[in-house]
């Protein structure tokens, strides 16, 4: 099943149908948008609260279901002592319901805020979400994957998965932006922003 899935995603995007609206994202240089949400563990996480302790680094990713985002969410779990070791918090941002949440912490075994997107608030700051058109829809169906079911009433709308890192005084200092949802920093790049 994972190989198909995985042979799914990247058909999806040799077809240019992973998405339809193109977001842009905010740039580095701009000033990072406050945000409060609830993590897995039900916890209230405020940007502003994280930038009193040091540097955010802020990642969006799809959902349990996105063999690239648990690889990566992995990759960040495995490097965190890194990240933490300088200053820095991790924060992640999704837009699938609570319980789905949990799917992913059981697979990437995060121990890092992992902020569920009620509303789409969060996405809609900082310019990465996007509609996913109804063809991709029915062919995620195919697979057993209903964006309804998996992300509530945040219903088809995903991230592009973005990677930013605030400094302590609120601007974005870093940014990747890829709407090819395989592509990720790696780490190392990460580190060396903060």
């Amino acid at each position: 099943m994972r190989t198909l899935l995985s042979f799914l995603l990247v058909f999806l995007i040799a077809q240019g149908s992973y998405s339809q609206d193109k977001p842009t994202g905010l740039s580095a240089g701009d000033a990072a948008p406050l945000f409060t949400g609830k993590d897995q563990a039900g916890k209230t996480v405020s940007l502003k609260d994280q930038l009193t302790k040091g540097p955010v680094v802020l990642v969006f990713y799809r959902g349990y279901w996105c063999p690239y985002c648990n690889r990566y969410l992995k990759k960040l779990e495995d490097s965190l002592s890194l990240i933490t070791g300088k200053g820095a918090s991790l924060v992640t941002i999704t837009p699938e319901k609570p319980e789905n949440i949990a799917r992913t912490i059981d697979k990437t075994k995060a121990t890092y805020a992992v902020v569920h997107d009620e509303g789409l608030k969060i996405m809609k700051q900082y310019g990465v979400n996007y509609a996913v058109d109804e063809k991709t829809i029915e062919q995620y169906k195919q697979y057993k994957i209903d964006f309804n079911e998996v992300n509530g009433s945040n219903g088809t709308n995903l991230p592009v998965p973005a990677v930013y890192v605030i400094s302590k005084k609120g601007k974005i200092i870093y940014r990747f932006f890829n709407s090819d949802y395989t592509k990720r920093p790696a780490v190392a790049e990460i580190l060396a922003q903060l």
